[in-house]
């Protein structure tokens, strides 16, 4: 399977920037007062759809790459910060009772996924502040 690799890879990237470009329309249109239209069956399940192809080329991606890559701790960071990133999306888009705190859970996970980004792009638990530190 390591021969998919890249396809593999471009994938996962691909549906990163699509659930992340997803997720800040539909907290946009939440703040715009149209939290129907983010809620939205076809909105709602295009997001399952991106996620589940995220989730997969994860996977697959953890199966073929060799664990010594994984060995500075990056890959537990990302994913004790994606636990956190869909924590503050569901309150952001549905679970805080006040617009206000709506609006800081959404700030809080465009934050988070930023940061996701990092870690992920620089293969490093500090992520975008690994390259600034040393």
């Amino acid at each position: 399977m390591l021969e998919f690799y890249p396809q593999i890879k471009w994938t996962h990237i691909a549906c990163v920037l699509a659930s992340g470009a997803l997720f800040a329309l539909r907290g946009l249109l939440v703040q715009a007062g149209h939290a129907g239209v983010a809620q939205s069956a076809p909105l709602r399940w295009l997001s399952y759809a991106i996620d589940t192809a995220l989730l997969t080329a994860a996977l697959m991606l953890v199966s073929i790459l060799p664990h010594a890559l994984y060995a500075n701790g990056w890959l537990a960071t990302k994913l004790v910060l994606l636990v956190v990133y869909v924590l503050m999306g569901t309150l952001a888009l549905k679970r805080a009772r006040t617009p206000h705190a709506r609006r800081a859970f959404y700030v809080a996970a465009l934050a988070i996924y930023v940061y996701m980004l990092g870690v992920a792009r620089m293969h490093h638990p500090l992520g975008w502040l690994h390259g600034w530190l040393t």
